[in-house]
């Protein structure tokens, strides 16, 4: 992955982001409700941080760089995203991007939340 696409990506905001991850687990029968826990599991967002970086409208980058806390359950994330190994990612950031990515994938695929969310 290069350095200008990481750039790009980072500096996307949050907010343009978030419906497409409601999106695409609504299309398999999931809800948003699932999808908000995800990512307060992962960022240590609750759901009114949550929202205020979303109506914020707070680029990616920023997003990450103020996330309470990332679960300390991260490195259970495993597989491939686009093409990359999650945990060979080298760029913190782009790696907790492909971190987010990869449990919305899990979460369309039909996996459970307790899998998920690495209980």
């Amino acid at each position: 992955m290069n350095n200008a696409n990481n750039a790009r990506v980072y500096k996307m905001s949050f907010a343009g982001v978030y419906p497409h991850y409601i999106q695409k687990a609504e299309k398999k029968g999931r809800t948003k409700e699932e999808v908000d826990t995800v990512i307060c599991w992962l960022t240590g967002y609750d759901l009114k941080t949550l929202q205020h970086q979303i109506d914020s409208k707070t680029n990616i980058e920023t997003f990450f760089a103020e996330a309470p806390q990332l679960n300390p359950n991260v490195s259970k994330i495993t597989g491939v995203i686009c093409g990359y190994r999650v945990e060979e990612i080298e760029d913190p950031l782009m790696q907790k991007v492909r971190y987010l990515d990869k449990l919305i994938d899990e979460l369309a695929k039909g996996k459970t939340m307790d899998k998920i969310l690495r209980k």
